[in-house]
């Protein structure tokens, strides 16, 4: 196949192909030549647009990500919830849309891979806490149902535990240790007043917990 004229277009092949494999095989499993097997584009065609496979994967990462930004500010934004009510929503949000499957398919397990576990470092301590949790907890804060200090800090805790060590990405995980995790992770949260994780969360994050090692079998 030549390569389209309109390179958005081609650059949107290229990764709509590589996700679909990094579904069906993993990230570690799927080779560059299998990108351009299943797009038929020339090896000058994909490299034309990305030096490697670790950067298509980081697209198809960013393209997620965006996706997620949306959502997540739309419920940062809502005039209707609380800051309390506001912090529930956005981690349920984040741990039960569809695409929270679509990653936990694609992305290597981050202590086997230090670039991409510290891409999700720099996500959560620039991006996300800053952009999305600190602002509910301001909020909270002023509106009298969230009462903490430091919520920049405190931003940036509750994800790197969420989301690096509750998380079943960062390493092969028995249910039972799962769990285990989540009801530290609750306890800690409630003894500071917040309401982040219920049991319905616990169990989601176990079946994910489950999928993935399923998946990497």
């Amino acid at each position: 196949m030549a390569r389209n004229k309109h390179p958005e277009e081609t650059v949107k092949l290229i990764l709509d192909a590589a996700s679909e494999l990094f579904i069906k095989k993993g990230y570690d499993g799927t080779s560059l030549q299998d990108i351009i097997n299943k797009t038929k584009l020339s090896k000058g065609a994909i490299y034309h647009h990305f030096s490697s496979k670790e950067e298509i994967f980081e697209r198809i990462c960013g393209r997620i990500g965006e996706e997620n930004s949306a959502r997540l500010a739309a419920i940062r934004d809502d005039k209707n919830l609380s800051g309390r009510e506001k912090l529930k929503a956005i981690f349920r949000s984040s741990l039960l849309h569809p695409n929270q499957e679509e990653v936990l398919r694609i992305v290597p397990y981050l202590l086997d891979n230090p670039r991409f576990l510290a891409i999700e470092l720099r996500d959560v301590i620039n991006l996300v806490a800053p952009e999305f949790i600190q602002p509910i907890l301001d909020e909270g804060v002023a509106d009298g149902s969230i009462r903490v200090k430091d919520t920049r800090a405190l931003a940036e805790v509750l994800l790197l535990m969420i989301d690096i060590w509750v998380n079943p990405l960062i390493q092969p995980s028995t249910p039972e240790e799962i769990r285990e995790r989540c009801r530290v992770f609750i306890r800690m949260t409630n003894a500071i007043g917040l309401d982040v994780m219920d049991e319905e969360m616990i169990e989601v994050f176990v079946n994910y917990g489950q999928m993935r090692n399923n998946s990497s079998e």
